[in-house]
């Protein structure tokens, strides 16, 4: 007697919309974990570029007594025969001290992954090509119209992200989980929470933001901070 044996001829409507419906749920769970992570990579990336700008800001003062402002703009000039914009309402205009001074030989570490830059072309002996709109993702600290003294190790001399390069001390929650990377004068570079109510970084273990001025702030009350934007694409 033969036996009959059916095979299965594949998988009906029905089990292949449960297959899709349950790789789609997989996809949704995973998703925000995977954003997550990729932030906290471009929050990673962006710590070591301000680092490394700390590290240049240090090495200019060494050599022009002061970091970067109308002052030393002029000493580079002097020194360097450059032909790049080193002043300007732009915290570009003040990192291009830095280029033009020999101390800094990539743009690379003016890189913040932020809506507003884009990756260097490190194409910086023309004055338009010298860290151009774009290039930099980090705002510049000043006292004023000038640089800012080591009087507090605190004190804040690059932040980023910016929220839409404002000068009021906005940040954009979105690109690093609601942190600010603040390079301060001590050289470390620290994270500060964005406040959501008025999107504001405030200083770890308090209530300040970073344009705040006060006997109990980094600023004290002789001081007038000022940030200067990086500038958009």
């Amino acid at each position: 007697m033969k036996t009959t044996i059916k095979r299965r001829q594949g998988f009906t409507l029905v089990e292949l919309l449960v297959v899709i419906m349950i790789i789609a749920a997989l996809a949704a769970l995973s998703a925000p974990m995977l954003i997550s992570q990729r932030k906290q990579a471009d929050l990673v990336t962006a710590t070591n570029n301000a680092k490394q700008i700390g590290q240049a800001m240090l090495e200019f003062d060494n050599q022009y007594s002061s970091y970067p402002d109308s002052s030393t703009a002029q000493t580079v000039k002097d020194a360097t025969g450059t032909s790049l914009t080193l002043t300007g309402n732009t915290a570009n205009d003040m990192f291009r001290q830095l280029l033009a001074s020999g101390i800094v030989t990539s743009e690379d570490i003016f890189y913040a992954k932020i809506s507003y830059t884009k990756k260097a072309d490190n194409i910086f002996t023309t004055a338009d090509k010298a860290l151009a709109a774009g290039e930099n993702g980090f705002g510049y600290m000043m006292n004023g119209d000038a640089a800012i003294t080591a009087s507090n190790p605190a004190r804040p001399i690059a932040v980023t992200p910016l929220l839409n390069a404002s000068t009021d001390g906005q940040f954009d929650a979105s690109p690093f989980n609601a942190k600010a990377i603040v390079l301060r004068l001590d050289n470390s570079a620290v994270a500060y929470t964005i406040r959501p109510t008025d999107k504001q970084a405030i200083t770890p273990g308090g209530s300040k933001t970073i344009l705040q001025t006060g006997e109990d702030t980094v600023w004290g009350t002789d001081t007038n901070p000022k940030l200067l934007a990086p500038q958009k694409k």
